[in-house]
């Protein structure tokens, strides 16, 4: 049968999109309900074009039967593609701008720092943050406990983060001194050093469920809140709000912004590269 046979794009009403949503809970205990529609059937599509569906009833009678596609189907929902160092001048402030003020004092301190990467996927920005520090602000960690924790909701791309060996295309923005001097080559792909990956700490954690966010100084939500409906990103910011100290950072991506009552819990430092400080 050829590829015509099957639509590009599947209509997806909203019965068929909450039986397919139903079978992911049951079987996964995997919930849709966040997610915007147009997200969900785009990508219901891809995997139904994949699977080789012309239509959602086939298509949910292979999720009731195969494993495989109903992991196939939650990663697809869940991963998000990054790269290192993305959106390069939200970084440079972070380095000229923001890491600064976490590390004012001269004299070794007890406090402890904890840098958040949300949503996380395959670690590319946990791991960049790790590089920044080493690179400019080694012995500034070295005086004060600085922790990075990297979290996404899909167990297997935490596996790929813990991993840290990525495709040339991830490294587009990653310099070619530091290419050298943190990553290893191995075959056409590179792995950063241990120095680097022992820097971060990944864990499954669903972005949704508020009450286990941990208190943070620094979190980085970046082109997450995009794929959930306006409820669910007011309660991830005022998560996020409740869990940062007063003076506490947090940025976005470029395409987000703060909605509801988490716009009077935060003020603007630098509203074209999403960074905000923690009123």
């Amino acid at each position: 049968m050829s590829d015509s046979t099957f639509p590009l794009s599947a209509e997806i009403n909203d019965e068929e999109l909450a039986e397919i949503g139903l079978i992911l809970n049951m079987r996964r205990g995997f919930s849709m309900s966040a997610y915007k529609d147009k997200y969900l059937i785009r990508r219901v599509n891809i995997r139904m074009r994949s699977a080789r569906c012309k239509d959602v009833a086939e298509y949910c009678n292979l999720l009731r039967q195969s494993e495989q596609e109903l992991d196939q189907l939650q990663k697809v929902l869940t991963i998000h593609v990054s790269q290192f160092f993305r959106n390069p001048s939200m970084f440079e402030k972070l380095r000229t701008e923001i890491l600064p003020n976490f590390f004012k004092g001269e004299q070794d301190t007890e406090e402890n720092l904890l840098f958040w990467c949300l949503g996380c996927a395959g670690g590319e920005e946990p791991y960049s943050l790790a590089l920044l520090l080493r690179e400019h602000y080694n012995r500034e960690i070295r005086r004060t406990q600085t922790r990075i924790l990297g979290t996404d909701i899909d167990a297997e791309t935490l596996v790929v983060a813990q991993q840290a060996e990525y495709s040339a295309d991830r490294l587009l923005e990653v310099s070619p001194g530091l290419q050298e001097h943190y990553f290893r080559q191995n075959g056409a792909r590179f792995r950063l050093i241990p120095e680097i990956r022992e820097m971060v700490t990944f864990m499954q954690g669903d972005i949704t469920n508020v009450e286990k966010y941990v208190a943070s100084n620094l979190v980085l939500c970046r082109n997450t809140l995009i794929y959930f409906n306006r409820p669910d990103q007011e309660k991830i910011l005022n998560g996020i709000a409740d869990i940062l100290p007063p003076g506490g950072i947090l940025v976005l991506g470029k395409s987000e912004t703060l909605i509801g009552e988490a716009r009077r819990r935060f003020v603007p430092i630098w509203p074209v590269e999403r960074i905000y400080r923690r009123i």
